[in-house]
Parts: C-alpha cells; sequence; structure tokens
C-alpha cells in the first residue's frame, strides 16, 4: 500500500537517491526547511517504510566484477518446497543482485555480477547441483547502457 507523500517529502526523498550521505543541514538547504522538520520527515518515512536502508553504492568493475550475466530460468517444479529451497539458494549467493519471478514463458530471472565467465560457471555449476532446474539461459550483457537506484518520484 503506497504511503501518502507531500511534496517536501518527495523532495527530501529525491535528495537522499542522489546522496544520502548528506548532511540534515544540506538537504533542508535544499528543499528549502530546516533540519528539524527535515529529520522528522525522514525518521518519519523511515517508521512508514519508505526509506528502507541507506547504503553506498560501488562500481563493481572497479572491483573486478565486469561480467553481468541475466540468467534466464525455466522450471518445471512448482510446489512449495522447490521453491523455498530455490529462493534461499538465491538469497545465500552474492553474485545474484536481482531476482525476479515472471509472468510467461521463463519462470525466473537473475541479474547475477561475477568477474568473468569461469566465476559464472562456477556459480552456475553450483545453482544447479543445490536445485533442479528444467532450462537455464544465460545471456551476457556487452554494455550497461544505463543502470539507476533512484526511483522517480
Amino acid at each position: 500500500m503506497a504511503v501518502r507523500l507531500d511534496e517536501m517529502d518527495r523532495k527530501i526523498l529525491a535528495e537522499l537517491q542522489i546522496d544520502s550521505a548528506q548532511s540534515l543541514d544540506e538537504i533542508a538547504r535544499k528543499v528549502g526547511s530546516s533540519k528539524t522538520p527535515v529529520w522528522n520527515r525522514i525518521r518519519r518515512m523511515k517508521e512508514a517504510g519508505v526509506i528502507t536502508r541507506q547504503t553506498a553504492i560501488l562500481d563493481p568493475e572497479a572491483l573486478g566484477l565486469e561480467a553481468c550475466f541475466f540468467v534466464l530460468i525455466r522450471t518445471s517444479e512448482h510446489e512449495a518446497d522447490w521453491q523455498r529451497k530455490f529462493l534461499k539458494t538465491l538469497k545465500e549467493r552474492p553474485e545474484v543482485l536481482e531476482a525476479h519471478r515472471l509472468a510467461g514463458d521463463i519462470d525466473y530471472i537473475l541479474k547475477v555480477r561475477v568477474k568473468n565467465a569461469r566465476a559464472y560457471d562456477t556459480f552456475y555449476q553450483a545453482l544447479i547441483s543445490e536445485v533442479k532446474i528444467y532450462n537455464v539461459t544465460a545471456l551476457l550483457s556487452m554494455e550497461e547502457i544505463k543502470a539507476t537506484t533512484i526511483l522517480p518520484l
């Protein structure tokens, strides 16, 4: 359920999405308010679950994680036990940056970040040893054209 936000809340969120390390004074100045009301609004949005966490965004290539694969998974298994084991396996794999259950011919899509193709194969072998999967297709991203964590407000 969506939380009611006013224009000031949206301005604060926009600033936090750009750089959450900004001081309250900086944010207040940019949104045309003072520090205490901004702090109160941020606290309220955290309590309401609008702000789930604040983190640093790292450059994967600077860390040697140069290969990004999109992994399409089809399964013939749809039982609750299989799904629990599959989701547990995905959550335990740090290479999996995103996982989505889909409508249509493909059951799941994963965004996987690894050092190279050999590292992807190691990930793949570990995945299929943990859970039964009917079909896996891996697509190597040749170029990242756009990537953002900034949501449209």
